[in-house]
């Protein structure tokens, strides 16, 4: 970890983060520092007022931003979430093909910083910010 596991969470029907592969979570690219995760936002995902639910683009703008970290990091470094902020700018309608895109800001000794973006429907729905623990 992570570099082995980095590999298989490339795979399509990956089974190595559950949590993925039960939202629909797709990898289009992990790099040092930088990640591409992608989500389409099927009905299942909506709450009451029928759009996506916040929780659920707050993961996938947590683990695209995880992703991204874990792509730079050294053999057998994992990272956990320290804290993290978001901005919810639009509302997501179903059937919406929603990409993110992370990049780590800085790679301090002790702390990790990075921001992630949500793309949908032709504009931003949503961005983050977050730091992370190498452990």
């Amino acid at each position: 970890m992570p570099h082995a596991y980095l590999e298989q969470v490339r795979q399509k029907d990956q089974t190595i983060n559950p949590l993925l592969a039960f939202l629909g979570i797709e990898v289009d690219e992990i790099k040092p520092d930088n990640a591409v995760l992608r989500l389409p936002a099927k009905p299942e995902l909506l709450q009451g007022a029928g759009v996506v639910a916040g929780g659920i683009l707050a993961t996938l703008l947590d683990e695209t931003m995880a992703h991204a970290v874990l792509g730079g990091n050294p053999q057998g470094k994992r990272t956990a979430t320290v804290d993290m902020n978001v901005s919810y700018l639009h509302p997501v309608q179903p059937n919406t093909d929603l990409v993110c895109k992370a990049r780590v800001v800085k790679r301090g000794s002790r702390i990790i910083f990075a921001e992630a973006s949500v793309l949908g429907e032709g504009r931003e729905v949503a961005r983050a910010t977050a730091s992370f623990l190498p452990i």
